[in-house]
């Protein structure tokens, strides 16, 4: 997916985590075209995000996500979406209830929005487009079952 992503020229934020000179995690935020009622979003997509198992438990995934949590604020990101287990990502701040009003691929508890920009999602109805690159099939199988 990420060779597909920077192919489409879509990557806006990819940081890795290294120890001993060695990548143990990495997260990669990419441009999502996104509207709320008639206004467009500056939205990006969460995906992939993954820590060696060996490394996992550890904080490194907590580091990592954070820090591209606020290089994503100092870059003018005003929502990420992202399709994931609920009491992780809840920690950062992401919610199901804010996607209520977005139609999208997904759906559920486990398709959840971060506002960077309070507000930025409050309307009466919402789209996400997910392009090409994120071969949705693959996604969809791959994704945590329902709470």
């Amino acid at each position: 997916m990420v060779a597909r992503l920077r192919e489409a020229a879509l990557v806006a934020i990819a940081m890795v985590a290294e120890d001993e000179r060695q990548i143990v995690g990495h997260v990669v935020l990419s441009r999502l075209a996104a509207q709320v009622d008639d206004r467009f979003v500056r939205a990006l997509a969460l995906a992939p995000m993954a820590v060696r198992l060996d490394r996992q438990r550890r904080g490194v995934g907590t580091r990592l996500l954070a820090t591209a949590l606020e290089r994503c604020r100092v870059d003018g990101a005003e929502a990420i979406f992202v399709l994931g287990h609920p009491a992780y990502y809840a920690r950062f701040g992401f919610a199901a209830g804010v996607t209520a009003k977005i139609t999208a691929p997904f759906a559920g508890p486990n398709f959840m929005a971060l506002e960077l920009m309070p507000g930025s999602l409050t309307g009466v109805a919402g789209k996400v487009v997910y392009p090409a690159a994120f071969d949705l099939a693959d996604l969809t199988r791959g994704a945590p079952a329902p709470a």
